[in-house]
């Protein structure tokens, strides 16, 4: 299961207006009902490692007055992992919030091809000031790794459904 990067193909304008970074990453997952949110969840609460580094990074920006987990609020479309639902259809999930340093949103796009799913994860940030510049240029290292991981983990059918992959 090869995760690639592709060019993103998403209203930028509509989804987060001004956004300054976006990146997308695709996989093909043989799961023919796949749907967007079952998709979202696979990637944002499957690996434990992820979840370690999520750990990590709140108890770092708690002094830093952002949000954790738990901190966003309520969501109409309640939360997947640490993250407020913006928006669902069965073809696609806009998750995200705003915080005093960058706005963020992922988008999981998921489309039938042969044989399965496409499923494209689609990250858009704005960034507020120079903290959330800084913010953005370290984490982005990590963001490809984790993003690639956690598609791998929609493709292999891990995640919320099987806890026995990572």
């Amino acid at each position: 299961m090869t995760v690639r990067e592709v060019f993103p193909n998403v209203d930028a304008n509509a989804l987060l207006a001004g956004a300054q970074f976006m990146d997308a990453y695709r996989v093909v997952a043989s799961a023919n009902a796949l749907t967007a949110r079952q998709a979202t969840e696979r990637m944002l609460m499957g690996p434990r490692w992820i979840g370690a580094l999520m750990r990590l990074r709140n108890i770092i920006v708690a002094p830093l007055g952002l949000k954790t987990s738990g901190e966003q609020g309520p969501s109409p479309g309640g939360l997947i992992g640490m993250f407020p639902v913006v928006s669902e259809t069965p073809e696609r999930v806009v998750a995200g919030f705003n915080d005093v340093h960058l706005d963020f949103r992922v988008v999981v796009d998921v489309a039938p091809i042969e044989g399965g799913r496409q499923v494209t994860a689609t990250t858009l940030v704005l960034t507020h000031n120079p903290f959330g510049r800084t913010y953005l240029a370290l984490v982005l290292p990590f963001h490809r790794r984790i993003v690639r991981s956690m598609l791998r983990q929609v493709a292999a059918g891990c995640g919320v459904v099987r806890r026995d992959c990572g």
